[in-house]
């Protein structure tokens, strides 16, 4: 049987786990543990967000308990208890995925940690919690999630520029990618003048697959379109590429890298499908190319093991040679009264929201378990 996750990884795609858990640690011979997924998985990265922790926590409140008691013991608040609570799984994964991170002499094996998602739209604390959380994990292999918003772009760059690797997240625009890129570049030009060792500094840039498909496809059946049900997601992303390889060829990223700066990778985020008319794989598939990551739920992992068309031998890239086919994609999107711009917008918004109800609701578990355990 084609071992289909390796055959993804020949083609230069970097496999992630879109998912993390106390459960997931502590188990280190189980089927679901991260080790188990390093190790025979080809896994070799990691993304949370405040919803994975939320339902972690929520989920699984015995495997936490031992800290919680600690944390209701010493009387801390709610804020600080959530904040050691999430560094130190995240500290331990880091750990767990430490052979893949030296095995790719640190392009790999990485773990994302958000900043609180309701700073978004407020720069300076968005730096601040960067470095705080940079100084709590105290791990190389640790990347801090800053939201592409207008305010987190003046934060990646600044963060980066104080040798901090950055997993830009919540990316659905186009004109938004450009800027993240930018605000990248300028952080490593910043970087490179304070003296910092560029080749040390990695990035990734969060683009999210399938929500678009959910917001566009609910438009479009308003219209009475069913014909471009299922496209825009695609092409949204196969642009996004043709953006990444226009800003690689650039003069300003060729004098980063002569400093020895690194590639901000795209990373192809939110791609479990939601709808379940499509292909479980449908955002692996169609996003095959050489120097990308795409995170994935386990479910959707293990729908790529099975298939029987995902990183067959030989396919190194189903973006490029489509990306013609993108632009028309969304030329008829446009013709078909889908307005891309309120789109992306909306996504944005609903994104940060989404994840600030996330923290909140964490928030919320978390003080009533130290009222349990006080």
């Amino acid at each position: 049987m084609a071992d289909r996750l390796a055959e993804l990884s020949a083609a230069g795609v970097a496999i992630w786990l879109d998912d993390i858990s106390r459960e997931r640690l502590t188990e280190g011979g189980s089927q679901t543990s991260l080790d188990l997924l390093r190790r025979e998985k080809h896994v070799v990265g990691v993304t949370s967000n405040p919803t994975i922790f939320a339902t972690a926590l929520a989920d699984a409140e015995a495997d936490y308990d031992r800290q919680l008691t600690e944390l209701a013991a010493r009387k801390v608040t709610v804020e600080e208890a959530t904040r050691m609570i999430t560094t130190y799984d995240i500290r331990w994964a880091c750990d767990v995925m430490r052979p893949a991170y030296d095995a790719s002499n640190g392009l790999d094996g990485r773990v994302s940690l958000e900043v609180d998602p309701r700073l978004a739209d407020d720069t300076l604390p968005t730096v601040a919690e960067a470095r705080q959380l940079w100084w709590l994990v105290d791990r190389p292999n640790l990347f801090i999630k800053i939201p592409a918003t207008r305010a987190g772009l003046p934060a990646i760059t600044e963060t980066l520029s104080e040798g901090i690797s950055v997993n830009v997240t919540l990316i659905f625009s186009l004109d938004r990618y450009r800027e993240v890129m930018d605000a990248w570049l300028s952080g490593l030009e910043q970087a490179a003048e304070n003296g910092r060792d560029l080749s040390k500094l990695q990035s990734v840039a969060s683009f999210f697959v399938s929500r678009v498909d959910t917001e566009v496809d609910k438009r479009l059946e308003k219209l009475g379109n069913t014909e471009l049900r299922g496209k825009a997601a695609v092409a949204n992303a196969h642009l996004a590429y043709e953006a990444y390889l226009e800003v690689m060829a650039g003069d300003r990223w060729k004098a980063l890298q002569a400093k020895g700066g690194q590639r901000q990778r795209p990373l192809w985020a939110s791609t479990g499908t939601k709808n379940p008319d499509y292909s479980p794989t449908l955002y692996i598939d169609e996003l095959v190319a050489p120097g990308t990551v795409n995170t994935m739920p386990e479910k959707t992992l293990h729908a790529v093991e099975a298939s029987p068309t995902t990183g067959v031998a030989g396919v190194t890239d189903t973006i490029t040679p489509n990306i013609p086919a993108a632009h028309e994609t969304m030329e008829a999107l446009k013709a078909a009264g889908i307005d891309y711009d309120d789109v992306v917008e909306v996504l944005e918004r609903e994104g940060v929201a989404k994840f600030s109800a996330s923290w909140q609701e964490l928030a919320n578990t978390v003080q009533s378990t130290l009222e349990s355990h006080g």
